[in-house]
């Protein structure tokens, strides 16, 4: 794809973050978004066929995004600092792109969801990456008996994206390390 193509995407995601973020996706049109991107209506349907496709490839870009931060900033170093450095991450991320984040919290937990099979995706993705780190804890035995780290891990990336939003929404004046610091005490609290 020409970075023509790119840009042009990139405005049409922005674009929808932006209507995202103040109306949400419900009664959203291709018209809406191309109005505010500056486009003509035809080029939503050029590059992604419908709505429905641009959200699609929104949700995979934006879980993309998200996913190689937080790959980032696995540290290597002990596994709490890791997951911290995760949740710091992942709040930095979530106040960055406030629109995407109420797509996810809106979308993901709808059942069936329209993108619920991308979303199924997407979220086995940034699972798979929380759940690196809870294992380590556990395989140092400083996790609870029974605990289940994948359902541990689904916990963790919902309190990190309804925390965030909640953050940005009712709390915008605390700092992001005190947003982190609450989750981190949560964490700390059930590790040995």
């Amino acid at each position: 794809m020409s970075s023509r193509g790119e840009a042009t995407k990139q405005k049409l995601f922005e674009a929808t973050l932006r209507l995202a973020a103040s109306r949400g996706l419900v009664g959203l049109t291709v018209d809406d978004i191309a109005t505010e991107a500056g486009v003509a209506k035809g080029t939503v349907y050029y590059n992604f066929g419908s709505k429905d496709g641009l959200v699609d490839a929104l949700l995979r870009y934006g879980v993309g995004l998200l996913a190689e931060r937080l790959r980032a900033a696995t540290t290597g170093g002990a596994p709490l600092e890791t997951i911290e450095s995760q949740v710091d991450t992942a709040l930095e991320f979530i106040s960055e792109y406030p629109g995407f984040s109420q797509i996810l919290v809106s979308e993901m937990w709808r059942t069936p969801g329209q993108w619920h099979e991308t979303l199924t995706l997407l979220r086995e993705e940034i699972i798979s990456i929380v759940k690196e780190q809870l294992q380590r804890l556990a395989d140092d035995n400083r996790l609870p008996d029974g605990v289940e780290i994948t359902t541990a891990a689904a916990g963790l990336f919902g309190t990190m994206l309804v925390v965030s939003l909640d953050w940005q929404t009712f709390q915008p004046t605390r700092t992001r390390a005190d947003v982190r610091d609450s989750v981190m005490l949560l964490i700390k609290g059930m590790a040995r």
